[in-house]
């Protein structure tokens, strides 16, 4: 391959779609590496919900919601938690991209024909500390086209520079080294692959046909993080977390398999943070699959009863929609690996999303209509789990459903029988709390509460009502695994996403962004994330990065 460039870019995800971009718009000739084809373009950003972070914004607004910058840094430092020497950059990179968020960031997309549905989310509300973890606000803006529209306005941008000649694509072939000379970064050698038709997201070969190796001025990394790896997951598992599951369910791809980590870190670059990560505890197995292991996340509204294996229900504040690495660390006390939800009909039509741009037709087809019709009747692909996902059992009686779900509890991961008696008290206790619209039983009090806003009333939440009215069945349960998902640190880098070594300085000629580097510092996000922030941080990461890689040569 000629190496006539300015700038390559390891990794062809959301975060280097951008660096890419920037580094071309400022006049640099880049070459976009990636070990997959052509049809993986836009990497995970592709499949996500679309979910950005934004800060008093027009949507928050219009929804009656009242945000401020204040407000969000005091949330995110209250979820990050930094306590570590080594969060000087990530702590530096959290102040920056909170005050984005709450400026540039959405006229900046905007202007690339970006939009947003509507009705902005509340995701992860948090510990029930005011100055704890969570969004103390709805802050989920829903991107108008799922995670294809925001791949979308990036990929455009790279293809008109890859028509002018300014951007050269090199799928297919994958870095096994950062060439380091004179202590700075001067390109990168590896193999290339052979061609591969096989569709988005599944597993691609890797045979070797041929050797290749890219001389520049500036590499900028973002391969993305290893949730994908379940071997580096389990290795980086921190004991806060208790034990490691022995059973998951993958959110990525098995190209998310963290090589480039090791691969810069030989630079001399510096990794911290590493036992810090975010992996969901609603995944369900795919009944579709795209890739292997293939688990989806529910997106649950607060109605959904939350029990562990043995069928205990979870105490406050692990409550569907509240604090994902608080109820990661608290089931990981049961020792089992996986927990249950127990509903009604009534609820997964009103309350169910599934996270991915393929498990929402309608917001990713920018469907009017669709949105409509899944008002109306429930979406239709959490119609498809029920009817095909084996970790559904629909029953009309209770004693039917304790009996699905101890046949269930017998399928890997196994587990103990749920007692039908016990489970019995559970649902008719919690029930007698629905008889008024105020209750001592927390989650109840927290279901009125997802009520008094307009957002979740409309889209999110079930008319308060009794699991054992038959009137609102079948009751359903739900088999919940542990889903693998995102690695929040990284590659430390400054605020222009220069990488840097263990003296604290930069390494010249070495950039990363995006999951590679936390997100941006080695990991913006401590030690949790406020949804709508992941994606967002391959967007700031990816600008910095390509700029200054840009501006540096």
């Amino acid at each position: 391959m000629s190496d006539a460039a300015d700038i390559v870019v390891v990794g062809h995800g959301l975060a280097g779609l951008v660096a890419a971009a920037e580094a071309a718009d400022a006049g640099k000739r880049v070459v976009l590496v990636d070990q997959e084809p052509e049809q993986s373009l836009g990497g995970q950003a592709f499949w996500s919900l679309g979910g950005l972070f934004l800060v008093d914004s027009p949507e928050q607004r219009r929804m009656g919601i009242k945000d401020s910058t204040e407000l969000a840094l005091q949330d995110w430092m209250g979820s990050a938690q930094f306590d570590r020497d080594e969060d000087l950059w990530p702590r530096r990179w959290a102040e920056a991209y909170v005050h984005w968020a709450a400026g540039e960031k959405r006229s900046w997309l905007r202007e690339m024909g970006h939009r947003f549905f509507p009705i902005v989310g509340w995701a992860e509300r948090g510990d029930g500390r005011a100055d704890g973890h969570g969004n103390s606000v709805p802050r989920f803006h829903l991107t108008w086209g799922t995670g294809p529209g925001v791949v979308e306005p990036f990929e455009r941008r790279v293809r008109e520079h890859a028509g002018t000649g300014r951007i050269r694509f090199a799928h297919r072939h994958r870095v096994d080294e950062v060439v380091v000379e004179g202590g700075a970064a001067v390109g990168v050698r590896g193999k290339v692959l052979e061609p591969s038709s096989i569709p988005r997201g599944q597993a691609s070969s890797r045979v070797e046909v041929g050797d290749f190796e890219l001389r520049v001025g500036a590499v900028v990394v973002t391969s993305g993080g290893i949730g994908g790896n379940h071997d580096l997951v389990r290795k980086a598992w921190p004991a806060r977390l208790g034990t490691p599951p022995a059973t998951m369910v993958a959110g990525v791809p098995a190209h998310v398999d963290g090589r480039m980590v090791e691969i810069t870190r030989a630079t001399g670059a510096r990794i911290i943070n590493e036992d810090r990560m975010w992996h969901y505890v609603e995944g369900i197995r795919n009944w579709d699959p795209i890739w292997a292991n293939h688990g989806i996340r529910i997106l649950p509204g607060p109605s959904s009863l939350w029990l562990d294996a043995t069928g205990e229900r979870l105490p406050a504040p692990y409550f569907p929609g509240f604090d994902t690495l608080g109820t990661l660390k608290h089931l990981r006390t049961t020792g089992y690996d996986y927990s249950w939800f127990v509903l009604t009909k009534s609820v997964i039509d009103k309350e169910f999303a599934l996270s991915g741009s393929e498990q929402n037709p309608d917001l990713t087809g920018k469907s009017i209509r669709g949105v409509i019709e899944r008002s109306r009747k429930g979406p239709a692909p959490v119609h498809a789990f029920m009817e095909h996902g084996e970790d559904f059992v629909i029953a009309s009686t209770l004693t039917e459903l304790v009996a699905g779900m101890n046949e269930l509890a017998g399928r890997e991961p196994t587990g103990p029988r749920i007692d039908e008696v016990a489970l019995r008290s559970l649902v008719e206790a919690r029930d007698r709390e629905i008889a008024n619209p105020f209750a001592k039983d927390a989650q109840v009090t927290a279901l009125y509460s997802h009520r008094s806003y307009r957002g979740d009333r409309i889209s999110r939440s079930a008319k308060p009502h009794r699991f054992l009215d038959p009137e609102h069945g079948p009751l359903i349960a739900v088999k919940l695994h542990i889903l693998s998902r995102k690695t929040l640190g990284g590659l430390e880098t400054d605020l222009s996403g220069r990488c840097l070594t263990s003296a604290g300085v930069p390494l010249p000629g070495l950039y990363a962004a995006g999951e590679v580097s936390g997100f941006g510092g080695g990991g913006m996000m401590g030690y949790n994330a406020l949804e709508g922030t992941f994606l967002g941080g391959c967007l700031f990461s990816g600008r910095a990065a390509g700029r200054a890689a840009a501006a540096d040569l």
